[in-house]
Formats: structure tokens, sequence, C-alpha cells
């Protein structure tokens, strides 16, 4: 018998890998399929079913490509929506896999038609439920997702689905959810990365909630909502099977040919971009690409892609899982792009220790503070300073003056560099990065407001 848990790093995304005998299942695959492909070659397995929990917002769903290349059937939630591919699972519905059986449960309210799936073990008792998006480590799923105008409805079914079902299988058995820490699925998931229902009836805060009318007024909240969403929705029920190709790499003079009336997404390092980068590209790490791409690429421009040579590759996948498509890459020592003579731009930058002296010396400094509501409400902020959460940066813009240096702060000057950039593709704005954030501020032991 064979279990696996692959996941995917910066979306968070869990899918499941259950095999018995010589037969194999995945749950929830990703768009980039290799890793389960490469499980049955090596353990010498065929892949017969491919089953969803439900349709996905946040990235592709590898079931239509793993299928292609396994010719396993697919079986998705949702049936209320018009898939083009695959079968609709039924409640109660079965897979044997070996000595295992899997049982599909009706579990709506993050979607309509969610469903979970309940693992039986070789003696035929309850071993490990695939909740999907329902039920997470330490949170439950958002219920906003079908508009705001049915919150309480679809919390109400979410509530239905919990207690009267999940919280009944068995404080033994296992949880296994679609996402763990960091995603946008859910609004705090806990670190704990293995957990059960036992521990989720003792410790998830919306399973203490008193009764179902106090879960429906805490759960039942829009949350924010990446454009990409909509994305990921309409290409999770096409018949379109996504294809990775690598694009080509372009030194610096051809690069540059390239990219007029383009998109330039650039993914060094804070000081390499602020140091110099192309005019009007984006400025996204590498590590955040996954939780930031979405909310500010559009999908109707071509992008090319800036980046140190030990990460494009990484880059690239984590940008196909979103259902982008990257039309070349420049990977060289930025010094190439000078030598050149090719235009470039730099972004300013202070320490923390600068910007106290500033203001020390005038408090009509106006500085952005781009971290979300729920660090500014644990950790406080820098006196005076003007909050706009990043997420919320691109719709608020007309609050930010054009005609004075704009000092952003962020957690670290990740999501800051990420702030600046948008600001200059957006107009004549003035942006200085605090270097280190709001880290290097307590540090210093500096005035924080509360």
């Amino acid at each position: 018998m064979l279990f696996e848990r692959i996941v995917s790093a910066g979306i968070s995304h869990f899918s499941y890998f259950l095999a018995d005998d010589s037969y194999a299942l995945v749950i929830d695959p990703r768009t980039d399929t290799e890793v389960y492909l490469n499980s049955a070659r090596e353990n010498n397995l065929q892949i017969t079913n491919i089953i969803e929990t439900h349709r996905h917002e946040d990235f592709i769903c590898g079931s239509k490509s793993l299928a292609q290349s396994t010719g396993a059937e697919i079986w998705h939630a949702d049936s209320q929506w018009d898939y083009g591919y695959g079968f609709p699972v039924s409640d109660g519905q079965t897979w044997n896999i070996g000595k295992l059986k899997l049982e599909s449960i009706y579990t709506p309210g993050h979607t309509p038609g969610q469903k979970s799936y309940l693992l039986y073990d070789e003696q035929g008792d309850p071993w490990c439920v695939f909740t999907g998006d329902t039920l997470f480590a330490g949170e439950v799923g958002r219920v906003d997702l079908m508009g705001s105008d049915r919150l309480e409805e679809m919390a109400s079914l979410l509530y239905d689905s919990i207690f009267s079902k999940l919280l009944l299988l068995g404080d033994q058995v296992i949880v296994c959810p679609a996402h763990g820490a960091g995603s946008i699925c859910g609004r705090n998931i806990s670190n704990r990365l293995w957990t059960t229902i036992g521990l989720e009836r003792l410790h998830n805060p919306a399973l203490q909630l008193p009764n179902k009318t106090s879960f429906i007024k805490t759960i039942a909240k829009d949350l924010e909502k990446p454009s990409y969403f909509k994305m990921m929705e309409k290409l999770n029920l096409s018949d379109q099977i996504p294809e990775f190709i690598k694009p080509p790499h372009y030194p610096s003079q051809e690069f540059n040919d390239m990219i007029a009336d383009s998109l330039v997404l650039d993914t060094r390092d804070i000081s390499s971009f602020t140091t110099s980068h192309i005019p009007d590209s984006i400025s996204i790490w590498a590590e955040g690409v996954p939780a930031y791409a979405g909310w500010f690429l559009p999908y109707d421009i071509s992008l090319f892609l800036v980046g140190s040579s030990h990460r494009i590759d990484s880059t690239l996948i984590d940008l196909f899982r979103l259902g982008y498509s990257v039309k070349g890459y420049f990977s060289e020592d930025f010094i190439n792009w000078h030598k050149a003579g090719l235009p470039a731009s730099s972004i300013s930058t202070i320490t923390a220790q600068e910007l106290k002296t500033k203001l020390d010396s005038s408090k009509s400094l106006w500085i952005l503070d781009v971290r979300s509501h729920q660090e500014l409400a644990n950790e406080g902020k820098i006196p005076g300073s003007h909050h706009i959460p990043i997420t919320e940066l691109t719709s608020q813009t007309d609050l930010i003056p054009i005609d004075r240096n704009i000092f952003i702060i962020c957690g670290s000057g990740h999501r800051s560099t990420i702030a600046a950039s948008v600001l200059l593709q957006q107009g004549p704005y003035k942006p200085v990065v605090i270097l280190g954030g709001f880290s290097a501020w307590k540090s210093l032991k500096y005035p924080i407001e509360h």
C-alpha cells in the first residue's frame, strides 16, 4: 500500500496519491503531473481513477493532463456546472483500490457540489477523509465564492456538512484537506501538517462556536478574491488540456526587442531589482510568485520573465500552475543588460534608521504600509502611516499623492518592492522601499502605534 501527499509550495496545495496492489488513484492533482507518473512508474502501478473534491479556484487542476497520460477516468464534483470532461460523482459512490475502499460524501458549502472522500482501511474501518476545501487544520472553507447574496446559504450548508457528516466519522479519522497554511482558500489555516477529526473538534476555532447561528455569522464573510480566480474557474471546467512548453532564453538585445507592448515580470531579489531593472517591469520575488502573480499579472498581454538562472525553471512551473504562458526569459547577469546599452530604471531605498532620522526632523513624511489588515491588528504600525494592503493597491492608487516621496513598508521589503513597481506602472509616483520593513522597525524598538 502506498499513500503520498504531494505539496505544491506557494499556493499550499495538497494532492494525494493512493495505491494498493497494482492500482492507484489520485485526488486533486496539480497541472504538472510528472510527480504522479513517476510514482506510478517507480512502483509498477496503474493509475485508474482521478478524483476531484470541487472546482478549484486557485490553480489549474491536472486531471485532464493526467488522464491523457494514463487513460484513467476522471470523476469531478460540482455537477451543477457544465464540465467539459470527466464524470460527475454521486453521493455515496465508491471506488476500490486493491483492498482499500474510497467513498464519496456530499459536503457542500465551499462550493455547491463539493465532495469529501472517506478512505476505509483493509479491515473496513474509516481511516482518512479527504475534505477538499470543507475542513482544514484550524480552519473551515471560505463560503463567498458564489457571491455575497449567497453567503449565509453557503455557510449554513458548510455547517451541516461539518457537524452532521464529517464530525460523525470518528475522532480517530485523519483529515486530509486540499490546502495547508498560507492558502488563500482559508483565512487562518494552521501550520499543523497532519490533523484528525478529534484534533479539529478540540482546536479548530470555527468548531468552538456555540451554535449554527453563531457559525453562520462568523463564517459568512466576503474575503479577498484575486482576479485570477475567474480564469481558474473557467479553465477548470474546460476540456482544454494545458501543455507546458519551456520558453526560449533570449540574450539582452533580443530580449529587449521582444518585449515591446508586453509585460515583464522580474523575480530577482529586492536589492537586484531596486538597483536596476527593465523600465515598467513588475517585481515579484521568486518565492512570492505563486501567492502574488494572480493579483497583478493580467492574462491578455504577452508575458516575459527576468530571473536568476537557478530559479527560472521553478518560476515557470509556478506560473504554469496559474495559467500563465511565458513567451521568453532573460536570466543572465544584469551587467550584460547594461553593457548592451539598454534602458534601465532603479527604485530608491532607505533603511529603518534613515527613515527614523527623517521622521524626527519632519513629521510630514507619507508612509504607505502594504501589510495585511491582520498584520496591522497583530503588530501595530508606524505612527501616522497610511494603510493600503498590497492586494488592494491597484484599486486605491488615487489615495496616494504623486508629488512627493512615498515611503513603502511591509514585513521585510518584498511586498514593498511589488508595490513600488506597481505604482510606477500606474503613474509618475516616487516610491521609496524601506529595507527590512516592519521587522527592522520593531528590531530597533522604534515607536509603534496600535
